[in-house]
């Protein structure tokens, strides 16, 4: 008898702690600010946007924008887990839910409202080009026909300008900014196009600083927004609410003066938010 009580009460703990374990299991991302934990992704591999760094601290625009927000939401910053969001993976981690947002350099359009919702935008960016200092030569889109223009292959932006601005401009696709940067101080290339923003995150690295300048020309409107799921209009009304006060506190102009500031970079000012984005 008494051996088949222990066992009861042994099978009473086992399950009391599965209960417990069952009800607890969805502790990360609660947002109570204890030691819960929230995915947010962002890029890691743009300088002022989204940046690893050899030590394995996160910085840039993004990641100062995603922390605000974060806390706002009740994670304090040593909670927040960072995950990688490449571009073309940035709504598979959402609708998968891997990420409980993503703030990557993730300009809001109608085809990827299709997929996921978004807050904001928090930004204005808009495609430009990035020259040698002392180059003169370029001051519009028009006067890189028969000038060698670089940019990441996959990307739409050099495209933009050899179809709509400069049809002669010779078009270098290559694996990596970085590389685009090393054939425009080498000279072997003449400019650089992409989102000004990415731009002057790269000019304003230390190693970079002094040798590259933005033409200041906006070819394109890039609204920056936060990606989430689709139909989660409660946690699009926290963001949008944590994206207000940034901008009314002053905390969105530091963050951009800290990231781009070496660059001299023009930003706009922060956008109007849209609610129903």
């Amino acid at each position: 008898m008494k051996l088949r009580k222990a066992s009861a009460a042994a099978a009473a703990v086992v399950v009391l702690s599965l209960t417990a374990t069952a009800c607890g299991g969805d502790s990360a991302d609660s947002g109570n600010g204890g030691g819960d934990k929230i995915t947010i992704g962002i890029k890691f591999d743009q300088p002022g946007l989204g940046l690893k760094k050899p030590d394995g601290t996160f910085a840039g625009f993004d990641v100062d924008v995603a922390t605000y927000v974060a806390k706002e939401l009740g994670y304090d910053a040593k909670n927040i887990v960072w995950k990688e969001a490449p571009s073309a993976e940035r709504e598979n981690l959402i609708s998968n839910g891997d990420v409980k947002f993503v703030a990557a350099s993730y300009t809001i359009n109608d085809e990827r409202k299709k997929k996921v919702d978004f807050a904001g935008p928090y930004f204005l960016a808009h495609q430009d080009l990035l020259v040698r200092t002392d180059d003169s030569s370029i001051t519009k889109a028009a006067d890189l026909n028969s000038k060698k223009l670089c940019s990441v292959t996959g990307s739409t932006s050099a495209q933009n300008v050899k179809n709509d601005f400069a049809p002669k401009a010779d078009l270098q696709n290559v694996g990596g900014y970085s590389e685009c940067l090393t054939g425009l101080e080498n000279k072997a290339v003449d400019a650089l196009t992409t989102d000004d923003s990415i731009l002057a995150g790269y000019a304003s690295q230390q190693e970079h600083q002094g040798k590259f300048k933005l033409a200041g020309l906006k070819l394109s409107d890039e609204p920056y927004g936060i990606g989430l799921k689709k139909g989660d209009t409660d946690l699009q009304k926290k963001i949008n609410a944590a994206l207000t006060k940034m901008e009314s506190d002053g905390s969105w102009e530091k963050a951009v003066t800290a990231n781009f500031g070496p660059a001299n970079y023009k930003n706009e000012p922060a956008p109007k938010i849209n609610e129903g984005s």
